[in-house]
């Protein structure tokens, strides 16, 4: 069996909600091994995520929420690889049917596991930058896809619609303060940090929003 291969792509468009639009780089995640893979959030530009794929077979394109900056590419990588499917929260329809002219081919909840090149993730909902996030957590390779919930300095934005603040600190609380410390974070936007690193600020984040 292969190993398992984890790999960052960057791109860059815009984010574009509540009558405002803002230049943004993202985090693609691609998660596989030599043969089969999936991708985390194909956002803005599909000619580096395909790259990234090689002649791999994509399984599944994976959203971590349903924010135009992390939908971008979907339908260009899913015209190069029409088998593959993809999933998001039923929470985050809105915010897809606003984008996107297909439904999604798959729903994703809270629990469920997804294997890929030998890899299982384990999809937690956890809401708060939007009604449907979800991170994605491979537990034998000690790390968490967390999307824009968390990053390196606390949660993610919770200022624009379908966003609140008490709800996306509980779900960090309750569904990613609670891995092991050495956890590394792999995040929507900028660097990767760890639960080890981020779990002593719960209280300051608490105290901010009030």
């Amino acid at each position: 069996m292969s190993a398992i291969r984890i790999e960052k792509v960057v791109t860059s468009g815009t984010f574009s909600l509540d009558g405002g639009t803002w230049d943004v780089d993202n985090n693609v995640w691609i998660v596989g091994d030599d043969s089969e893979c999936v991708v985390i959030d194909a956002a803005h530009d599909a000619r580096p995520i395909l790259d990234a794929i090689g002649d791999r077979t994509l399984t599944q394109i994976l959203c971590t929420h349903g924010h135009d900056d992390h939908l971008g590419a979907v339908t260009d990588v899913l015209a190069a690889h029409p088998d593959a499917t993809v999933s998001i929260h039923p929470d985050d329809r809105m915010l897809w049917d606003a984008v996107m002219d297909q439904p999604p081919t798959g729903a994703l909840t809270d629990g469920q596991q997804i294997t890929v090149g030998g890899a299982r993730l384990d999809v937690l909902h956890t809401p708060g930058h939007s009604p449907g996030a979800c991170c994605f957590r491979i537990a034998d390779e000690g790390v968490v896809f967390s999307g824009d919930t968390l990053f390196q300095g606390g949660p993610g934005a919770t200022g624009r619609s379908f966003s609140d603040f008490g709800t996306i600190v509980e779900s960090i609380r309750s569904s990613l303060l609670s891995l092991p410390p050495e956890t590394v974070v792999h995040t929507g936007h900028g660097d990767d940090t760890t639960i080890g690193d981020e779990a002593p600020h719960l209280a300051e984040w608490i105290a901010r929003g009030h």
